[in-house]
């Protein structure tokens, strides 16, 4: 009995200092690429400032310094119109012999200028003619057909409106404010009809989106919560954003990388179930057992994630001293350390790889983990931490038979993370359908941005051709990347 007490204050006591670490620590196994820039500008920014005095007090280090940056400047982008100021001199009369002064050269520099965003009125006129002979005849050009028939805005502005609240992530309340510091006073309930608009003429391509990725023998899947107000209980339920995802691009796939959110009222299992049907292939996920019920069909095969193993033994590591926990991390980082070796190499050579150096590291994890497992008390958070791969280790290995299969589902973790910073600006969609309109903008913004093309580009000119009668038997010309912008011009 006091052994069985012990233990469970052991277990106790580590979920404190999780939740302690959760709430007040950092929580990321490593620091985040952004959180890391922040640290950084503050400090350059005190270096310039350090810098500007020194120059004020000191010509030559001014110019000096000028010099360096002169020398160190790339060229800006040649498709920037170019606006040209001459500063000449007031008189051309040589000061020594009064003659006339030529032109032998130039000195040339470029700065960047940026002119902050501007509404502007689109003025459409539509002539009317009529006959002197015959008074009934009337005719006039057709009105083009817009998203909102009988509104103000351009495809243009609503392309804006879905860029800023599901790319850069600003709620239509705070654009609404933006807006009116121009003077253009828009009603938050008119950004949201336009929202809503755009998102069901935007249906058919995500529905044709996750078709191509379903086509795909390898997906990665995710889900994350997705608050939505409940009207009826004065409070907010819990939906759920389901993400998959496909890149081939770390064993020089072929196909463009992608992503599609589903939104689901719950996390149920019948969810991917109903989503992915169809799909046969290898489903790479974290270990939510809703996936199981696809492998038990034969038809879709589970690989499961390191990622997920390490962040286990992490936070028993972090949380005081853990010598098996550790070991353990010691252990996987080997792995890792393989991966980022081979990362971009073929199929075929990334399993030989793996075959190679990986599998016997996993070969001798497999019994050390049992053995540890033994020496430590059932219930501890340790035991879990142990079981957990333990129990999904078929998964957790074909990754060493298949060189297309990634060690971690890190791919579909960071499409997931716009959709948290959403949440976070949001806190909660409006309803269930608000919530489908999130999953089907943010799929094609999260794909446009995977193929490296500007969101804002790629839905303006979307919205336009479908507005304009694309055919629905062609919208894979509509996906993200099949988009091809036009060629920009310089200004001379």
């Amino acid at each position: 009995m006091l052994a069985a007490e012990r233990a469970e204050n052991e277990r106790l006591r580590q979920i404190i200092k999780e939740l302690q670490r959760h709430r007040f620590g950092r929580r990321a196994e490593s620091l985040p690429v952004d959180q890391l820039l922040l640290g950084l500008e503050e400090a350059e920014q005190i270096e310039a400032e350090g810098f500007a005095a020194e120059d004020t007090a000191d010509t030559a280090k001014r110019e000096a310094r000028a010099r360096k940056r002169r020398a160190n400047r790339g060229s800006l982008p040649a498709h920037l119109p170019r606006i040209e100021q001459i500063i000449d001199i007031p008189d051309k009369i040589c000061p020594c012999c009064k003659g006339m002064l030529h032109v032998m050269g130039e000195d040339r520099s470029e700065r960047l200028d940026i002119v902050p965003a501007q509404f502007r009125v689109i003025v459409t006129r539509r002539p009317k003619y009529a006959c002197r002979s015959c008074e009934e005849v009337v005719v006039q050009a057709p009105a083009p057909p817009r998203l909102v028939e009988g509104g103000i805005p351009t495809e243009a502005t609503v392309a804006h409106v879905l860029v800023s609240k599901y790319a850069d992530h600003l709620p239509l309340y705070r654009q609404a404010q933006i807006y009116a510091r121009q003077g253009v006073n828009l009603d938050r309930s008119t950004l949201a009809d336009w929202v809503g608009k755009a998102a069901f003429l935007l249906r058919p391509i995500h529905e044709r989106l996750f078709e191509r990725l379903k086509a795909s023998g390898k997906l990665f899947a995710d889900e994350t919560t997705a608050p939505v107000l409940d009207p009826g209980r004065g409070r907010t339920k819990t939906g759920q954003l389901f993400a998959y995802a496909r890149d081939d691009r770390p064993w020089g796939g072929i196909a463009p990388p992608g992503v599609a959110y589903h939104y689901a009222p719950d996390r149920k299992a019948e969810q991917p179930l109903r989503h992915l049907q169809g799909f046969v292939g290898i489903l790479q996920v974290d270990g939510y057992a809703g996936y199981r019920a696809l492998a038990e069909r034969n038809a879709v095969s589970l690989a499961f994630c390191w990622a997920h193993v390490r962040r286990r033994f992490y936070e028993l590591a972090q949380s005081g001293p853990a010598p098996i926990a550790t070991e353990a991390l010691q252990r996987i980082a080997e792995l890792y350390k393989i991966e980022n070796e081979i990362r971009g190499r073929s199929p075929e050579e990334r399993r030989t790889a793996r075959q190679e150096r990986s599998r016997p590291i996993i070969d001798t994890l497999q019994p050390w983990l049992r053995e540890k497992l033994a020496l430590v008390s059932q219930k501890s958070k340790l035991a879990e931490a142990i079981r957990y791969p333990l129990s999904r280790w078929a998964g957790l290995g074909r990754f060493l038979d298949d060189g297309r299969v990634e060690i971690d589902s890190n791919v579909v973790e960071r499409s997931i993370r716009p959709i948290a910073l959403n949440r976070k600006n949001a806190l909660f969609a409006g309803s269930d359908g608000g919530g489908e309109h999130w999953a089907t903008i943010a799929s094609l913004v999260e794909t446009a941005k995977l193929n490296g093309v500007d969101p804002y580009a790629y839905l303006a000119d979307v919205i336009t051709r479908i507005v304009a009668g694309h055919p629905q038997s062609q919208l894979d010309d509509l996906l993200p990347w099949a988009y091809a912008p036009a060629p920009l011009k310089a200004v001379a």
